[in-house]
C-alpha cells in the first residue's frame, strides 16, 4: 500500500510504525475470510482491509476521527484472526491500537457512551471496586434491572454470573514455596477481573506448580495488565498499569518466567517491549518482561505434567481463545497437555472465529457480541462435549450462560488430573460412557 505521510508526521514514532504497517498491506483481502464482523455484516468497512483504509486516511490526513471511523473501528474485536490469515505479515494489532488512541483523543463520543467507557476503564482494573460493582449488578439483576436499565447497561446485566466470590488467599502478595526440590521460580500475575469472577483459577495454578517443584511469587504492586483500557484507546492508563507491573516484577528477584493465566492479559504483557520501545528509562526492563512472559500452558509444557489421577471418559471441547491462538500463536501446548492428562479432546468447528468476548467488546457491542456467542455455542453443541476447556476468563464468562455444559480453565483440569481437587463446576455432572 502506497502512503504519503509528511516528514513531520513520520517524526512521531507511532505514526512511523503505523506507516510501515500500512505499506506491508497488499490489499489481497485474505483477511476478510476470517474476520468475524465481516462474516456477520458483509460490509467492507467492517473487515480488516476496510478498516486499514479508514485508518490510513485518518492518520495520513492528520484529521480528527469521524463518527464513521469510530463506528467501524469500534466494531473490530481485536481478535487478530486477520494476522493469522495475512500472507504479508501485516501487524494489524499495533495499527488498530494506534487508531483507537487517535479516536479517543480526537473524537467526541455521545455522552452516554463516553461515560460507559470511562466507567469501565476506571472500575475493571480495580479489583475491590469491581467486586463491589458486581455485588450491585447482581442485586440489580435480581430486581429485574435488565428491563429498566437503559441500553447497554441493561444488556450488560445478562453477563453477570451472580454475586462475586470472596477474596482468595492465593491472590494476596506472597510467596508459595515449592514442594520437594525446587525446579523453578516464577511470578504469577493475579490480574484484576479474574480474582473476582474465578479465583479458583489462580489457586489451581499455584497448587499445580508447587507440586511440580516450582516456587510461585505473587508480587506486591502487580495488578491489571492494562489491556482493558489499552483497547479502548486509553493508553495513558494502560502504560501506567504496565509500568507498575514491570517495576513490581523487577523487585521480585530472579525469575524463570512470568506466568499469565488469562490469555488476553498474556498478549498484552508480551507486548510491553513494544509499548515502551521509545521510553529510555523502561525500554530494557519492558523488553525483558516480554521475553520472560509465558502463558501457564506454555510453561507447563516445558516443565512436563505427570497425570496421577487422570479422569476417564470425559469429552473435552477445547476453545482456543483468540488471544491465545492469534495473539500469542499458542496452539499445541494446551491441547497436548489435556490429551496427556487423559482427557478425550475434541475440536470445535470454526475454532478460529471469536466467541464475541474480546475484553469489553461484549459490553460495548452487545448485539454483535451475542451473535458471535450464539454461533460459538452452536458449534460447541455440535461436538457434544461433557465440558469445555479454555485459557481466558473473558471467554469463560461469555460462553458460560450460552452452553449447557461446564466451562473451566485448562489449568483446573490439569491440576485435577495430577492430584488436585475436581473443579467445582464439574461436581455432580454426569460423565459420558
Amino acid at each position: 500500500m502506497q502512503t504519503s505521510f509528511s516528514l513531520a508526521q513520520l517524526a512521531d514514532p507511532d505514526v512511523a510504525e503505523s506507516e510501515k504497517i500500512l505499506r506491508t498491506c497488499v490489499h489481497c483481502g485474505f483477511c476478510t475470510a476470517t474476520c468475524p464482523t465481516y462474516l456477520l455484516l458483509g460490509d467492507e468497512l467492517d473487515s480488516p482491509r476496510g478498516r486499514i483504509y479508514l485508518i490510513k486516511e485518518m492518520l495520513e490526513q492528520g484529521r480528527a476521527a469521524s463518527a464513521t471511523d469510530a463506528k467501524h473501528i469500534d466494531r473490530c474485536l481485536s481478535c487478530l484472526s486477520c494476522m493469522t490469515t495475512c500472507p504479508s505479515g501485516v501487524h494489524y494489532m499495533h495499527l488498530v491500537d494506534h487508531a483507537r488512541e487517535h479516536i479517543a483523543e480526537t473524537y467526541e463520543r455521545p455522552a452516554d457512551e463516553r461515560w460507559l467507557r470511562r466507567m469501565l476503564a476506571f472500575v475493571l482494573p480495580r479489583t475491590n471496586l469491581f467486586r463491589a460493582m458486581m455485588v450491585g449488578a447482581s442485586l440489580a439483576k435480581a430486581l429485574g434491572g435488565r428491563h429498566w436499565l437503559p441500553g447497554k447497561l441493561g444488556a450488560a446485566l445478562a453477563l453477570v454470573p451472580g454475586y462475586p466470590k470472596p477474596p482468595a488467599k492465593t491472590d494476596r502478595p506472597q510467596v508459595f514455596p515449592a514442594e520437594g526440590t525446587r525446579r523453578g521460580r516464577v511470578a504469577l500475575l493475579a490480574g484484576c477481573v479474574q480474582p473476582v469472577l474465578r479465583p479458583e483459577i489462580n489457586a489451581a495454578t499455584i497448587r499445580l506448580l508447587n507440586r511440580l517443584g516450582v516456587e510461585v511469587v505473587v508480587p506486591e504492586g502487580a495488578g491489571c495488565c492494562g489491556a482493558l483500557g489499552h483497547h479502548m484507546g486509553f493508553t495513558d492508563q494502560s502504560h501506567r498499569l504496565a509500568r507498575a507491573n514491570i517495576e513490581a516484577w523487577q523487585k521480585t528477584g530472579d525469575l524463570d518466567a512470568i506466568l499469565i493465566t488469562a490469555s488476553g492479559c498474556g498478549t498484552t504483557v508480551k507486548d510491553y517491549g513494544y509499548m515502551f520501545r521509545t521510553d529510555p528509562d523502561l525500554k530494557s526492563a519492558a523488553a525483558e518482561v516480554s521475553a520472560k512472559t509465558r502463558d501457564v500452558t506454555e510453561y507447563l509444557a516445558e516443565l512436563g505434567v505427570a497425570s496421577t489421577a487422570a479422569p476417564r471418559n470425559l469429552r473435552v471441547a477445547y476453545h482456543s481463545a483468540c488471544s491465545m491462538q492469534h495473539g500469542q500463536k499458542i496452539s499445541e501446548p494446551p491441547r497436548a497437555l489435556l490429551k496427556a492428562a487423559g482427557f478425550d479432546l475434541v475440536e470445535i468447528p470454526e475454532g478460529h472465529i471469536c466467541c464475541g468476548s474480546a475484553g469489553t467488546y461484549n459490553l460495548l457491542q452487545p448485539g454483535l457480541s451475542s451473535q458471535l456467542r450464539d454461533r460459538k455455542a452452536a458449534n460447541i453443541a455440535r461436538v457434544m462435549p461433557d465440558l469445555v476447556a479454555t485459557g481466558n476468563i473473558g471467554c469463560m464468562q461469555q460462553l458460560g450462560t450460552a452452553i449447557d455444559v461446564p466451562i473451566v480453565h485448562t489449568v483446573e483440569l490439569l491440576d485435577w488430573a495430577s492430584g488436585g481437587p475436581m473443579p467445582a463446576e464439574l461436581a455432580g455432572r454426569p460423565r459420558s460412557s
